[in-house]
């Protein structure tokens, strides 16, 4: 089956390849009840050596950075108490985390979380990281272009491998709140 978006060949739905997943991932994917069929999330087979997005998109098509979406793990603080969740930007943009992902956390201080820590939170690799298959009692905050984007190229868990899903499949995922302006 050929992609949607990007330079793939190999595209095939994710819940028959949930062996190449990481387990968290595979469970979402497996256990899949979003408004969004199924089927309509596609796993693309990648080089890892090739996942950080610039190389990436050179390779499979540079109309991806426009159609690409980064997550990432913020940690938010507040009187002694840390809240991990993760924001979902378009590639080409930022997170901002010191505003509007802070302000949403209700946090006084905001940072991204170690590699470490982002990685044993989530079980996914460090450059693979997913919204699908995120800890169910995090906050997951999305940018609304993410969400607007008809087709978008995420993580899949791991440095292997990528998903495209439809936009709108993100405004649907455990614990998601949809912001203006998260991604400057």
């Amino acid at each position: 089956m050929r992609a949607p978006i990007g330079s793939f060949d190999n595209a095939r739905p994710a819940a028959d390849c949930l062996e190449l997943l990481t387990p968290p991932v595979a469970a979402a994917v497996g256990g899949w009840s979003g408004d969004i069929p199924a089927d309509q999330l596609l796993f693309v087979d990648t080089d890892p050596a090739i996942a950080d997005t610039a190389v990436f998109t050179e390779r499979h098509g540079a109309e991806l950075l426009d159609q690409s979406a980064n997550c990432v793990v913020v940690a938010g603080r507040r009187a002694g108490e840390t809240t991990l969740a993760a924001c979902l930007v378009l590639s080409r943009a930022r997170v901002d985390v010191n505003g509007a992902a802070r302000r949403e956390l209700g946090a006084r201080k905001a940072s991204f979380a170690s590699m470490d820590t982002a990685m044993a939170e989530t079980g996914m690799e460090y450059g693979g990281i997913t919204p699908i298959g995120l800890p169910a009692s995090w906050p997951l905050l999305v940018d609304s272009a993410v969400v607007d984007t008809p087709w978008v190229l995420i993580g899949s868990g791991s440095r292997r491998g990528k998903l495209i899903v439809p936009g709108k499949v993100f405004a649907g995922l455990p614990g998601a709140t949809v912001l203006e302006g998260l991604g400057v």
